[in-house]
């Protein structure tokens, strides 16, 4: 089945105001840069978003947060975005800050089908008011519950017509788990190729789990705080 869309505009066009959407990478690595574009360009209002964090100003989800499209942010990293900074503080957007562990847990369970698990992560904290306490073996625990969406944007390194995805280097965090979770995947690729001619066993998200693909048209590959040495 060729999965293949003409452009990331057609690729998002059924994204619905209201819509939660989980967006892949970590940092600026690895993020849908060219589906993020797209999405901002539809305009919908009132997303509620999972993604490890908010991007930066003027790069990334930082452009869905200009341009006021998202209602509530689930993520575990505020990272360098000072609009997010100021839109919180200012109680003009719901922020829900989870330990970067359990993030990916509970992204990892949504595609797996397990409702809820116990992490001793954020145990005595704010993280665990409000929810389910267990002791196991004389130490205690958190029970959380699965993430899942709507939609996941996820960007990968290379697929094929069918929808196979490889990811590379840091690029497979939160991608790959988040392909799962969703009810529909769309997935943006650097490279597009014929079935068969990605190596099975390199393969990281089977076809299955993708509804649509798309090869970008151009990416900045930013780093979101570039450090160097002297000398």
């Amino acid at each position: 089945m060729n999965k293949v869309v003409g452009s990331a505009a057609e690729a998002v066009a059924d994204v619905a105001g209201g819509s939660t959407v989980m967006l892949g990478g970590f940092g600026l690595c690895g993020i849908p840069e060219n589906l993020i574009a797209a999405l901002v360009a539809l305009g919908v209002k009132g997303l509620h978003t999972i993604s490890n964090n908010m991007g930066v100003d003027g790069f990334g989800l930082g452009l869905m947060l200009e341009a006021g499209m998202i209602a509530s942010h689930v993520g575990s990293y505020v990272g360098e975005n000072k609009l997010l900074e100021q839109k919180v503080i200012g109680g003009k957007l719901q922020v829900t800050l989870i330990p970067q562990g359990t993030l990916a847990e509970r992204i990892r369970a949504g595609g797996a089908g397990i409702p809820a698990f116990y992490t001793p992560a954020g145990f005595g904290t704010m993280v665990a008011e409000g929810k389910e306490l267990r002791e196991f073996e004389g130490k205690h625990y958190v029970m959380e519950r699965w993430l899942k969406a709507d939609f996941a944007l996820v960007k990968a390194w290379k697929g094929d017509r069918h929808g196979n995805l490889v990811y590379r280097k840091t690029a497979r965090n939160f991608n790959p788990m988040m392909a799962t979770a969703a009810r529909i995947t769309i997935a943006e690729v650097e490279e597009l190729v014929e079935p068969g001619e990605l190596d099975a066993d390199s393969i990281m998200t089977p076809s299955v789990y993708v509804k649509r693909i798309v090869k970008g048209e151009r990416y900045e590959h930013r780093i979101e705080r570039r450090t160097v040495r002297n000398g």
